[in-house]
């Protein structure tokens, strides 16, 4: 039964490596890669049922049992993640299909997409870090194809920028990994863990700690994001939301596995250097949203502030404040997912990217309009939708902890979020229409299904808050308290 955790990984490579072979049948693609969705999908609920019935699993390839061999490792933090970009990306599928154009589409657009995804699934189930490793540039390649994606000058540009910053972090992490298993001598997280805690986290560990978590801020935007504005607003609007929604979101998880499990034991050191680069993350995010001036600038530094928010959670550290950082990635991966979809076809039936260019949308498209409304209420955290509980529990944290610095500065975050996002809104769908009756373009059906189904996802994920609250406060506590992960990986009767 085991076998199903390589599932969310396995399946969409196998899909994606047959997709190569039908790129000339452009339906057939789209009704595969969907039906894989719905799959993985599917998979992941029964993933997530499963452990909360036997507890944490595992797979051991080839039957080498941990710590010497390659193992694959399910809690509910790694698959409500593997869930939710799963179903982020079936949505932006769906948003593609009518969008992005056949030229993309036979650029091998949905095997590419498929790859990323199991580099992202693989990122969040693996139990070792050289897969992690392995399973990042996975994802990292497929996207170095997708921001590239069309071929425009732009796009060359920016994703030169893109491929050399993450090659030189690869090399980076390399260099880590080698300096970790020179000291330790294994690569397993979970037996890493156990050494660490059995001789005591000495000064050249400590250094390998802070290497990984510049490599990791690098991936995922803490502190160290000047590479993200760019390289997020040149691809396709598809393509934008799914980095959006998932590749920032992939180095905040390898941050919180390093640093509640494998380095947890200098707190006064690694966390409060965390602290202040999430600190500083937010207040240069906060920054670049208020003065940016069109659209996609603004997205994109909302993603910044969101990066901060959610690891000023790793930094205090309660089991609380994990309860809220894994309630604020499933919100924040959903709701950036459709903040992008919804600037992206601003975009497209307007033709600007200025603010100040775009004006009285609603009274085209109402529905377009208030479904950016209610999304804008999610990502400020208006109850009861998604954001609020995050937000709740993270400040609850900082309360216990008296981080009140992170406290204010994390809060105080939503009010820039609201008024960069709120002159957005009056702008953009409210005042006279600059768009002629003869210059009107049909909204996508497609774009209209992927709006309302990720906006179901949010007002469910705050209104069903109690219901997920099973999986979320088992992935909170297992964060928490490091020895069950340890104790169900190394367990070898299991």
């Amino acid at each position: 039964m085991n076998n199903i955790i390589v599932l969310p990984m396995i399946v969409p490579i196998i899909t994606a490596a047959l997709l190569v072979f039908l790129n000339n049948n452009i339906k057939l693609q789209r009704v595969v890669s969907l039906v894989t969705m719905i799959f993985v999908i599917a998979t992941s609920v029964v993933l997530l049922q499963l452990i909360q019935t036997e507890g944490i699993m595992r797979i051991d390839f080839s039957g080498w049992a941990p710590p010497f061999g390659i193992l694959f490792v399910a809690d509910s933090f790694s698959v409500l993640l593997v869930l939710t970009a799963s179903i982020v990306t079936a949505v932006c599928l769906i948003y593609a299909f009518s969008t992005i154009g056949e030229r993309h589409e036979k650029m091998y657009f949905y095997p590419f997409v498929l790859f990323l995804l199991a580099g992202v699934n693989g990122s969040f189930l693996t139990g070792d870090i050289f897969n992690l490793f392995v399973c990042f540039e996975v994802m990292l390649l497929a996207s170095y194809v997708l921001v590239a994606l069309g071929g425009g000058k732009i796009q060359l540009r920016e994703s030169i920028k893109y491929v050399l910053i993450n090659v030189v972090a690869s090399w980076i992490f390399l260099v880590a990994l080698a300096f970790m298993y020179g000291t330790l001598k294994t690569l397993n997280m979970a037996h890493i863990a156990q050494r660490v805690a059995e001789a005591g986290q000495d000064p050249l560990l400590t250094v390998v700690a802070l290497v990984f978590l510049i490599v990791f801020a690098l991936k995922g935007g803490l502190l160290l994001f000047f590479w993200l504005p760019g390289s997020y607003s040149v691809p396709p609007t598809a393509v934008q939301a799914l980095f959006a929604a998932l590749l920032t979101k992939v180095g905040i998880y390898a941050l919180f596995r390093t640093f509640t499990l494998m380095f947890p034991l200098q707190p006064e050191v690694t966390h409060t250097a965390i602290g202040v680069m999430a600190g500083l993350t937010i207040i240069a995010g906060c920054m670049g949203a208020f003065a940016g001036r069109d659209v996609r600038t603004i997205a994109t530094y909302n993603v910044i502030i969101s990066v901060g928010f959610i690891l000023t959670a790793l930094a205090i550290g309660t089991e609380s404040a994990m309860a809220g950082a894994v309630y604020y990635l499933i919100h924040d991966m959903l709701g950036k997912a459709l903040l992008f979809l919804l600037i992206g076809t601003m975009v497209l039936l307007t033709g600007e990217i200025v603010v100040k260019n775009m004006n009285g949308l609603i009274r085209i498209y109402p529905v377009f309009g208030w479904l950016f409304f209610i999304m804008l209420c999610a990502l400020v955290g208006i109850p009861p939708l998604s954001g609020f509980i995050g937000k709740v529990l993270i400040g609850q944290g900082a309360v216990e902890t008296e981080s009140y610095i992170l406290l204010a500065l994390a809060f105080g975050s939503s009010i820039i979020v609201l008024y960069s996002l709120m002159r957005i809104f009056l702008a953009s769908f409210f005042g006279e229409t600059s768009i002629n009756e003869e210059d009107k373009i049909r909204m996508p059906r497609g774009a209209m299904v992927s709006f309302v189904l990720l906006t179901i996802c949010i007002v469910a994920l705050g209104v069903g808050a109690e219901g997920l609250a099973v999986y979320v406060n088992d992935a909170a506590y297992t964060l928490s308290n490091p020895s069950v992960y340890i104790d169900a990986v190394l367990n070898t009767n299991k």
